[in-house]
């Protein structure tokens, strides 16, 4: 049960990262409002590090942004969001695969080995969270230009990169407390300590640890 618990958690922490790298790259997370357009031949949308305009005759052309201290402030600080996650992402990855109880990597105690799919788990959902800032942050501001009535530029709406991005954000968040329910799992399964007292001929109790029993034996490793 803890090592399931254990591998779907980091399956679906794994395809977070994939996602969150594609989202990351992604050039849809807005795209060109077709509402108070005359005509619909061309497209355009942009991202977080390029803009494209796409004509009805298929051809697409990309500009990456030729500033960094003349982008907008939110667009600066999703990006630094998202680059953070990943970092998380990738350390919570590798983290974690040491730390599963059906990896085999020298000597490592099961309680570390616990603690480390534990941190792994923490830090996936700290990467969704990150994840789900700057893609809700990026989406209520262009939420806000478009009903804007003095927003002199073009409006734009909500792309697939958006809700792609809110996609790998639930699955990190998931794939996280997956591995931390099987680390609290691992731990409860551990059996309490079993003690023995008697009284010597002075009055004194004297406690000792009493061996665990072969069954109680059978219960920890199960």
């Amino acid at each position: 049960m803890v090592v399931g618990l254990q591998v779907v958690g980091l399956v679906l922490g794994v395809v977070s990262w994939c996602l969150q790298s594609s989202c990351t790259s992604s050039q849809t997370w807005k795209v060109k409002s077709h509402v108070d357009s005359v005509t619909t031949s061309s497209s355009q949308f942009e991202g977080l590090w390029m803009s494209c305009a796409a004509a009805s005759t298929g051809s697409v052309q990309c500009s990456r942004f030729k500033t960094v201290l003349g982008l907008s402030a939110h667009l600066q600080v999703c990006r630094a969001l998202m680059i953070l996650s990943l970092l998380l992402g990738l350390a919570s990855i590798l983290v974690s695969v040491l730390g599963l109880k059906c990896t085999k990597l020298g000597r490592t105690p099961e309680p570390v080995k616990g603690q480390m799919v534990l941190s792994g788990g923490v830090m996936f959902i700290l990467s969704g969270v990150l994840t789900l800032t700057a893609v809700s942050w990026y989406a209520a501001r262009v939420i806000q230009d478009f009903y804007d009535p003095f927003y002199g530029g073009v409006r734009f709406e909500l792309g697939s990169g958006l809700y792609l991005g809110w996609a790998t954000s639930g699955l990190a968040i998931l794939g996280g407390s997956l591995l931390c329910c099987s680390c609290r799992k691992t731990v409860s399964s551990v059996p309490a300590g079993h003690f023995s007292y008697f009284s010597t001929s002075r009055g004194r109790n004297i406690y000792r640890a009493a061996a665990p029993s072969d069954s109680s034996r059978t219960k920890a490793y199960v």
